[in-house]
């Protein structure tokens, strides 16, 4: 079948740069589908993303659709014609829907009934008619937040459109839409052209930009080269070039012709801690850092320019232009935020809101500092430290810095606690009260800052869940299950073997709200554990596995991990298919009576079989043996000595009968298994393993 290459190009205004990677891939993606659901079928697609510019290439797109094959099915034979074999209405409608007389339908079987049927072969239409409604429906699905609208026409895009080129091959599709119409003519380089660029094939595309318009469209190609060009512009002066992965991806789509240019400020700057510098120069400038082999901070910056100037001096000394007030703005910020302590700002965190219905930010602070004090002394750790960094942990959101740069609230708090003269364990806690911000960030590395990211955050979701406002859905605006891994994280990472439930009390009991949700408590506990599934099943943990220790509601998370990974270990043993089993059985016959048999006491003269006495006898020694494992947690040393029962279990079944005509027998084996589910529950009910 006879094929072209296929080139859609939408010209614009500035698009965002934040999502023009996100917006590239929608584009190619609902194209795609597109084609894909017409039958449409192709070798290959490439996707292209400058600030001022979208396009898809695909290669080898068939000029048109594959014939189809119809085969039409209507009303059973029976119900197709009367007595007389004359049509009923039901035969004649059919007909009538396929355009030929009665006579014209064919019969087939199906579902094992005779019924009338019509087929016939559909031709293919051809690809250049159908890919102008294609287009049209991609570029209306295109995701963004905020369409706009430009001169008199009512259509909406992402940005104004100033021209579209669509070609398939060196054929121009017609379409107009956005108020302009296609054509095969393209715009180059907003300073570096002046003429349109005629692409006489789709195939011709990205050669014509970067030979004739100084333009790199394919996003990637552009992003190694921008890497590589800040990377060499550090090392032709001995320094590293800090390449930052968002300002990368960022920087890549604000230019089509990048070019690296490096600069300076005065190195009084540099007194100014350097967080608050590179975040200046990454957030205002775009700027990228540079360090010495010390890996300190050095008073130069690497930019990356949108032209190739004659002049590039002058492109630098812009840029040092606007980032020198940036930087005296925040050494301005720094030194009168030092005017006052931090603990002068106490009192004025009762005018900040952190929840309509849960106060103030200073009564958020009272909360935690009395849950980290909790918290220090169940870890045996000193509380004092821990409440006077949640006094001042939320004082710097009042600090001109953090007014500017929000992002540096608990830094800039560590820098002024240092420079008032708290302890170290308190400056320490001060800075890394936020970690981890996100998956696979680093935990906090002091106690007194572990304590203090774990109290805040369950204070957050104590209080939202008693107010109920829990996350729903794919909704969570207050980040609450972030906060749940990150508090699961630092328990399990740090070996912190702490009573959750306790600690949930402990917080509710701190609050003061007239209306708290009743069940918060076992809301929050079951929130918590509920985290753990899916982090383990990225670990390939089974749900099955996960399911065994979650019934049993450990109330310790690290207690939990360590039945998790001893049962998702015993769960790979030859006995454990069978254990299961039997742990299923036992659990099915105990389901209606296990409450019952609590208060009754096993009778061995009651036996009736040997097996009995052999099953009580081992049960009674591994008792003793494994009361030692699991007192100190070795689960599975605890499983791997109870699948020696295998042998001991299935004899029983195969010469007991448990339910036995004597009530009272009956009972006194049920108790039996009672005792034998008991020893398997103190690492988890492996009957969750057996697959129904």
């Amino acid at each position: 079948m006879a094929t072209r290459d296929l080139l859609i190009e939408i010209g614009t205004e500035e698009l965002p740069p934040k999502t023009l990677s996100d917006l590239s891939q929608s584009f190619e993606d609902l194209l795609c589908g597109e084609l894909k659901r017409l039958g449409l079928n192709y070798k290959s697609v490439r996707r292209f993303a400058t600030p001022r510019r979208l396009a898809v290439v695909i290669s080898s797109l068939q000029e048109t659709q594959n014939d189809k094959e119809i085969n039409k099915i209507g009303p059973a034979v029976s119900a197709a014609f009367d007595d007389n074999s004359a049509p009923t209405p039901a035969a004649l409608g059919f007909a009538k829907s396929c355009g030929i007389p009665v006579e014209g339908l064919s019969r087939t079987i199906k579902d094992g009934i005779e019924k009338l049927s019509y087929s016939f072969s559909e031709k293919g239409g051809q690809t250049s008619d159908l890919l102008p409604a294609i287009v049209r429906k991609t570029l209306g699905q295109l995701p963004a937040p905020k369409r706009m609208r430009w001169g008199s026409s009512q259509e909406e895009f992402i940005r104004p459109v100033h021209w579209m080129v669509f070609l398939f091959g060196s054929e121009i599709i017609d379409l107009e839409i956005y108020g302009i119409s296609s054509s095969r003519n393209t715009l180059g380089h907003r300073h570096h052209t002046d003429k349109e660029i005629a692409i006489n094939n789709a195939a011709d595309y990205e050669d014509c930009l970067e030979t004739s318009g100084w333009v790199i469209p394919d996003l990637a190609k552009r992003k190694e080269l921008v890497s590589k060009l800040i990377v060499e512009e550090g090392e032709k002066i001995g320094a590293t070039t800090v390449v930052d992965e968002p300002l990368l991806d960022e920087v890549t789509a604000l230019v089509e012709y990048p070019v690296a240019l490096i600069g300076g400020f005065d190195i009084d700057f540099l007194d100014i801690p350097q967080e608050a510098l590179i975040l200046a120069m990454k957030s205002h400038q775009k700027c990228f850092y540079l360090i010495d082999g010390n890996k300190k901070l050095l008073p130069k910056f690497v930019t990356v320019s949108n032209i190739a100037s004659r002049d590039p001096e002058q492109v630098i000394k812009g840029n040092e232009r606007v980032i020198r007030p940036r930087l005296a703005d925040a050494r301005f910020f720094f030194e009168t935020d030092r005017k006052s302590t931090l603990i002068s700002k106490i009192e004025p965190l009762k005018n900040v809101v952190f929840q309509e219905k849960l106060g103030s930010i200073f009564d958020k602070s009272e909360r935690v500092a009395t849950l980290s004090a909790y918290i220090a002394s169940e870890l045996n750790i000193e509380p004092l430290h821990c409440k006077r960094a949640a006094m001042l942990s939320k004082c710097d959101l009042l600090t001109n810095m953090v007014a500017e740069f929000a992002d540096l609230q608990g830094v800039m708090g560590s820098y002024y606690a240092k420079h008032d003269k708290e302890t170290h364990e308190v400056v320490c806690a001060l800075r890394e009260q936020y970690l981890p911000r996100f998956a696979g960030d680093d935990l906090p590395q002091s106690q007194t800052g572990t304590v203090l990211a774990i109290a805040d955050r369950l204070d957050s979701i104590v209080g939202l869940f008693g107010v109920g406002q829990p996350p729903t859905g794919s909704k969570d605006p207050f980040g609450l299950r972030r906060s749940a891994i990150g508090i699961l994280r630092m328990l399990l990472e740090g070996k912190y073997d702490l009573n959750i439930v306790r600690l949930i009390d402990t917080s509710i009991a701190s609050y003061t709200v007239n209306e708290f949700n009743s069940n918060t408590a076992s809301e929050v506990f079951k929130f918590l554990l509920e985290r753990f599934k899916a982090w383990y099943q990225d670990a390939g943990v089974t749900t099955e596995v996960f399911q065994s220790v979650f019934v049993l509601q450990p109330t310790s998370p690290l207690d939990f991990h360590y039945r998790i990974q001893a049962v998702h270990k015993f769960n790979s043993m030859p006995e454990a298919k069978f254990l299961a089993a039997a742990n299923k059985r036992v659990s099915n016959l105990l389901a209606k009576q296990e409450h019952e048999l609590e208060s009754r006491e096993l009778n061995k003269s009651l036996f009736r079989e040997s097996a009995e006495l052999t099953l009580y006898e081992a049960i009674q020694a591994k008792k003793v043996e494994v009361a030692p494992l699991f007192m100190r947690r070795d689960y599975m040393a605890g499983l791997s000595s109870l699948s020696s029962l295998k042998t001991t279990i299935d004899g029983f079944f195969d010469t007991v009968l448990i339910i036995h005509d004597d009530p009272t027998v009956r009972t006194n084996r049920l108790i039996l298994l009672q005792q034998l589910r008991k020893l398997f529950l103190q690492a988890a009910d492996i009957s969750y393993l057996h697959p129904d």
